[in-house]
């Protein structure tokens, strides 16, 4: 089926959870505001689409036709969501902007290129491919990956940026920052256990 609820369910979960997109959408929202920050928001969504994309042009159907490396693939995934979550759990203070502070927001083929060294971004794309396939061919199964990430993360993006400046001053404190680092964690577990559907 093209259209997934669970798929949908679980990109959202995992990409709407603090990582470095994320992270530095909402440090460019709230220093640059939402207008000069557009570049990197669309960036990261077409970059995310394209990484959505890769993972549907054979590597869904290798895991569809091989159920052992599915397991195994589908437990990497998944450990490595639940190290990111662990991590972030833990978090006491709010981490420093992770974009290069040279006072102008990422551009968009900077924001689009950084997606393929964020881990993040291919756990989630991995683990949807290997865990939400709908046995579409190769071309067919790329398209919906890439449009159902580019999708989701349209909105997610949207909303950090927009939310960046209202962030800053909510979780100016240690313990208020602790607290939603601890929520964004669990929203991220949860994220590692939807790999198992």
């Amino acid at each position: 089926m093209f259209f997934d609820p669970l798929l949908y369910s679980f990109m959202f979960l995992g990409l709407f959870s603090p990582g470095p997109n994320v992270i530095m959408l909402t440090a460019s929202g709230a220093r640059f505001g939402f207008r000069r920050s557009l570049p990197h928001l669309f960036g990261v969504v077409i970059g995310v689409g394209v990484i959505g994309a890769v993972t549907g042009l054979g590597v869904g159907a290798l895991i569809l036709a091989n159920p052992a490396l599915a397991l195994v693939l589908k437990s990497l995934a998944a450990g490595w969501i639940l190290y990111m979550a662990w991590n972030y759990f833990n978090a006491t203070r709010r981490p420093a902007a992770q974009a290069k502070d040279d006072g102008r927001p990422m551009t968009l083929l900077q924001a689009a290129l950084f997606q393929w060294i964020n881990p993040k971004v291919w756990a989630v794309a991995f683990a949807a491919s290997a865990g939400y396939g709908a046995g579409l061919g190769p071309v067919l199964e790329s398209a919906r990956l890439a449009t159902a990430f580019s999708g989701v993360n349209l909105f997610v993006c949207l909303f950090w940026t927009s939310a960046g400046a209202l962030l800053t001053t909510l979780l100016s404190s240690p313990a208020r920052w602790k607290v939603f680092m601890r929520i964004m964690a669990v929203l991220l577990a949860l994220s590692a256990l939807m790999v198992f559907r």
